[in-house]
């Protein structure tokens, strides 16, 4: 870091930096909070989401008890065919929004498989979804994190070292300032006392 120089254009330079730091601060706190409210949102939506995966294999269990047979083959009865996800900038994030899941089913036999497993197929399908959008809201989530990190980081910068650094450097100098004037002061008036004393002389 540069020596601190105690002069006026000095003074002046960090009387400007520092109006500049309390100007930015504001719009970077609100900016911190917005991502904070957009950070707790995507929390609570991945928690309805697991709670919501977690209740759907609960009641699927219970009304399709068939499901523990081990001896009907159920693997690969749906699959995902496609994901459209797009984006969305939140604050400058950029962040994960789904669009749609295209899933289909695989063709079986009806004769072969048992009534219940028409039922089985809409079933995964929707826990797919689901599973889907519990990806994509991780990741959403993880984005935030570090984006409420980052902006954080940039608050506390202003808020705890560009700003008290500024005030710290203006009182520094001010008081350099001051003191110089008046060991002038002082000068001056030694110089004019010398000056009359050798007058009279």
């Amino acid at each position: 870091m540069a020596k601190l120089q105690l002069n006026k254009s000095s003074l002046s330079r960090e009387q400007k930096n520092l109006k500049t730091y309390r100007q930015f601060l504001p719009s970077l706190d609100l900016k911190r909070q917005e991502l904070m409210r957009q950070q707790a949102n995507a929390k609570k939506a991945l928690f309805d989401i697991e709670d919501e995966i977690n209740k759907f294999q609960k009641q699927t269990g219970d009304e399709i008890p068939m499901l523990s047979n081990g001896r009907i083959d159920l693997n690969e009865l749906v699959k995902v065919t496609g994901v459209k996800i797009t984006t969305e900038n939140i604050m400058g994030a950029s962040l994960p929004v789904l669009e749609r899941v295209e899933i289909k089913a695989r063709n079986y036999s009806f004769l072969a498989k048992p009534h219940w497993v028409d039922g089985v197929v809409e079933r995964l399908k929707n826990i797919l979804v689901l599973k889907i959008r519990s990806q994509v809201n991780e990741r959403r989530l993880l984005l935030l994190n570090h984006a409420v990190k980052t902006i954080t980081q940039r608050v506390n910068l202003f808020e705890k070292v560009l700003i008290p650094r500024a005030q710290e450097n203006i009182k520094r100098i001010k008081i350099y300032l001051s003191d110089t004037d008046r060991a002038n002061i002082v000068i001056a008036k030694v110089a004019k006392k010398k000056h009359q004393m050798e007058n009279q002389l």
